[in-house]
This record gives C-alpha cells, structure tokens and sequence, in this order.
C-alpha cells in the first residue's frame, strides 16, 4: 500500500509555538508507523514563504521578504529535527521548482475552463498606494462581529472576501481602504458542488474525517459554493503564466496546497524515484492540519486535484481543534505562546511530544498548562515507563551482572503484547492516538503491578527460576512497549532499543535475546516542580 502524508505549510514569518506541533505531530506518528508496518510512506511538507504575513513582518523589521522567510524556515528545519520529526521532504514555497509546477497546475485548470478572468472590485490603500491582499485588510466578521481577517474569520471558520468586512482598515496603515476596479483570474468551485458534495458524503459514512472538517465542510456546500479569486495583486509570490498578467501572484490558498504535490515531485527528483505510486486511486492519504486549514483541504485541494483530473482525492483529514495555553487562547501579538525553540532548550522532546499526544485537541480544545506539562513527566513518563525500565534494568545488573535471563515468555505476557501490536495499530490508522497512547501506558502500569506481585527481590533468594522468569517477561514488555511507543516517543525508545541491544523493526512482537544489557540508563530525569513557577513567570514576563 502506498501512504502519502501532508503536513499542514507553516508560514515563514515567526516562531513555530505549541500549537503548531499539536495540530502536526499525527503526521509524524503515521510515518513512523507506516514505515514499521512496511508501506510505501512519502511524508512531506515545507515553510509557506510567499504568504502576506512575510511582507507584513518584513515591513515591520524593515528588511527583505527573503530575509524573513529564510531565518524561520531555518529554524522550522531544526525544530522539527529536534522533535523527531521524519519528513521524506521538507521544502519552501519560493524555489523556483514550486513555482513552475504551480504555474503549470495554473495553466492546466485554465485551459480546462476552471480559471477565467473576471473584473472585480478591491480594496485598494490610498495611504499607501497600492492593492490591498486579503491579509492586508482587516475588520468585523459580518457573520460573527468579531476582529477578522480578510480572508477568513479564525473564530467562526467564515471564509471571507475583503469587501464583506466591516468597518475595513488597511493592516500597513490603519486608514479605511477604498475600492478600484481590477482584473482577476477566478476558480470555478462552483461548478464543483455536486462533486464536492458526494465526496464529502463518502467521507462521513467511512468515518475518514474529523468531526470538524465534516460539519464545517458541510455548512459550506450547505451555504453553496462560491467561485473564488485565484490572483492578488502581491509583492512576491508565483506569478502568473499568462502573457499581461505577469505582475499578479497566484493566491496563496491555491498556490500553498499544490506544495504537496510540488514536495512529492521534488522528492521524487532528488531521491530518483517514482512518486506516481502515491497519486493513485488506491493511495491512503492523510493531510495533517489544525481546524483552521479545514477548506483548504476539504474543499479546495480536492477541487485542484478534481480540475486536474488526479487521484486521489485526500481518504483522511487530520483536523485538531485548538491548543489553549494556561485556559487562554494563544496569542502570537501579544506573545501568550510556548515557542518551540524555548521549550526546546530546557525539555526533553520526548516530554512534549508524550503531552501533546496525551492532552491531544482532538475533537475539543485541549489546554497546555505548566503544572498538568511537568506531573505529567514525573508521574507518567518517569514515574510509570522510566520507573519500570529503570527498576527491570538494574535489578538484572544487579542480580544477573546484567545478563538477560533466557526463559519462554508466558504465555497471557505475549498475548496482551501481540493484542496491543493489533489495538494501538487500528488507533494510528484510524487518527485516534490519543487513545493509542492510554492503551500502551494502560500495559505499563500492567508491567509495573506484574513486577510487583512476582516480587523478584524475594524470588530471587526462595526460587531463582522464578525470578529469571518474571524477568524476562518484563524484558519482553519493555522492549515490545518500547517498540511500539517508536512512533509516539522515538527518542526514549531509542535507548531502549540500544539497551536491550535490539534492531528490530518491523511492527510485529519479537523475542528478546539472552544477551548483556548495554549502558544502562534513566530514560528520563525528574523535573524540580519548582519549575513550575519559574515557567509562568516566564510566560507572564513575556507578554506585552
């Protein structure tokens, strides 16, 4: 089978926070389990560096766009290693080869009939003299009556043009934007409704979505779909192919979704390799995105992908709700954010990844909170699956010189491992892993309370077969627990793997030779709970 793996485009304007990796870490779990389970996987993603909050940025420092966009993809590059995360390809929107397969996806939906031109009303800056981006305007949501963007409204998912907005204002300026009339090429979602509709049907009566990305899809075809500018008038971006038009830019919301193609064909260049496998009918893809992207991967890529004629359309839609910080909504203005090169410096990735797995916003907002981040770290990771490697480890250092007793497995031992193998298995594929992470901890504590009831410091000294039995069993759950926990916490069981001097790889239960532990180690160091209030301090002198 042939997976193929997106990972929402951050825009390369700022920091990565929390937030971020909340909504993509799935993406990460999927490739490495897919990987185990011996699938053909492409994982891809990229900085989305032609976006208006570049520009925006870039005035404010007043430097080049390209400075901007260059310093955060760097460092997006380096968080994700950081985490662990495992793209196949990991790109930019503003290299030339984006750029002249987005112009000839342009030029394939034109000459198809789904782009026309059409003359059109905009907002345009006297202040500033120039045509304003939808980003560049803001306002109130007429749908709502909150602070909007002119695109899109974050608080009630309305998408939105510039003129639908309230009380407009100019971003750059603040003054009152006017209106000129301009040309624009226009996407013909409409004529895509029926398609849409059957599509996104399909989609709820399998279940592949979330929740979210079902109901709002479906308020926006119950709304009837409405044809869509695929031009801005932009200062960087992917220019139009077409002779006179050369100074507009291809709009983000079309251009930034064909990255995912883009990715796969830059991968297939690079590696030398064949990416038609992972655009077929019978490819399983997963787009991995907070609820905030859900048209742009429920509606508008599978429209591009329809114009285009290419299969498939996306199976799974990976769309987590919010990340709350301390029961406030994250703010990047007014700087109330976990930034991920910060916790980075002073947490194991491990403990951040485990969190926001844990705590996932999967089908509600979930909060990150300081106190719930460090008891969760001393008394799960520590406390439970560190305490049973640690006390299994040394005992057997102690009691065996460190020699892997060899004993057949018990029995009821192996079959809770092969059932969870199956379990945790059905979760990742079915995008619940949050509950994939409690069924693998629920077999840690069932590990910890076995040790406990055997009690191999007293076997050890009445019956010492006994005692090499429950040792091994616990050898066996610890390697098999840490094998399966790979995609979810791949650092920790690295060490694992290097202490029970194990290469396996595959997703399936293996057997643990008799062989002398290596290196034997903590998995995880406790936190101080007095950091606790050191981090709120921190938040708080933070915010503006």
């Amino acid at each position: 089978m042939s997976i193929f793996i997106g990972g929402a485009w951050a825009y390369a304007n700022g920091s990565l926070h929390l937030g971020h990796i909340a909504s993509l870490l799935p993406g990460d779990i999927l490739a490495r389990y897919y990987r185990m389970k011996g699938e053909k996987v492409l994982y891809v993603s990229g900085s989305d560096c032609n976006g208006t909050p570049i520009t925006i940025r870039a005035k404010q420092e007043e430097v080049a766009p390209k400075e901007i966009a260059d310093r955060y993809h760097q460092e997006f590059v380096d968080c994700f290693s950081r985490l662990g995360f495992t793209y196949d390809t990991y790109t930019r929107t503003d290299t030339i080869h984006h750029h002249k397969i987005v112009q000839g996806i342009f030029l394939e939906l034109l000459e198809k009939g789904y782009i026309y031109k059409k003359e059109i009303e905009q907002t345009y800056c006297e202040h500033d003299q120039q045509f304003l981006p939808d980003r560049y305007v803001e306002g109130i949501c007429p749908n709502c009556g909150t602070n909007a963007r002119g695109d899109q409204c974050d608080h009630c998912s309305t998408v939105l043009e510039p003129l639908e907005l309230l009380d407009r204002r100019c971003k750059i300026c603040g003054h009152p934007p006017t209106t000129r009339v301009t040309e624009h090429f226009y996407f013909s979602l409409s004529s895509l409704q029926s398609i849409l509709e059957k599509y996104t049907q399909e989609a709820e009566n399998n279940n592949l979505w979330r929740e979210n990305a079902i109901s709002l899809t479906k308020r926006y075809l119950k709304e009837g779909l409405q044809d869509r500018g695929v031009s801005r008038d932009l200062p960087i971006g992917v220019s139009v192919p077409v002779f006179g038009y050369e100074d507009k830019k291809i709009y983000v919301w079309i251009e930034a979704v064909s990255g995912y193609y883009t990715a796969s064909k830059l991968w297939a260049k690079e590696s030398n390799r064949d990416d038609s496998p992972f655009w077929r009918s019978s490819t399983r893809s997963y787009y991995i995105h907070g609820k905030d992207n859900i048209p742009f991967h429920s509606i508008i890529w599978p429209s591009i992908l329809t114009g285009l004629g290419k299969e498939p359309l996306p199976t799974h839609i990976v769309s987590n709700e919010y990340l709350t910080l301390e029961k406030k909504k994250l703010s990047t203005s007014k700087n109330w954010a976990v930034w991920v090169p910060d916790i980075l410096e002073r947490y194991d990735p491990d403990s951040i990844r485990y969190f926001l797995i844990i705590n996932a916003p999967e089908n509600r907002d979930a909060d990150f909170s300081w106190k719930e981040f460090i008891y969760s770290h001393n008394s799960e990771l520590l406390g439970a699956y560190g305490n049973l490697v640690n006390r299994t480890f040394k005992f057997i250092v102690k009691a065996f010189d460190g020699i892997i007793p060899e004993k057949e497995i018990t029995s009821k031992i192996q079959d809770t491992i092969n059932c969870l193998y199956s379990e945790v298995g059905s979760c990742i594929e079915s995008t619940s892993f949050k509950l994939g992470l409690e069924k693998i901890f629920d077999v840690v504590r069932f590990s910890n309370k076995y040790f406990d009831e055997q009690q191999p410091w007293k076997q050890i000294n009445d019956d010492t077969e006994s005692c090499k039995q429950t040792l091994a069993d616990c050898v066996y759950l610890i390697a098999n627990l840490a094998h399966i926990l790979n995609p979810f916490l791949p650092f920790s069981s690295a060490k694992v793997r290097k202490m029970v001097n194990t290469t396996e790889t595959k997703w399936e239960a293996f057997l643990v030779k008799s062989k002398r532990l290596s290196e034997v180690q903590p998995l995880f160091e406790r936190i101080d709970t007095v950091r606790i209030e050191e981090e709120l301090k921190r938040l708080n002198n933070q915010t503006i």
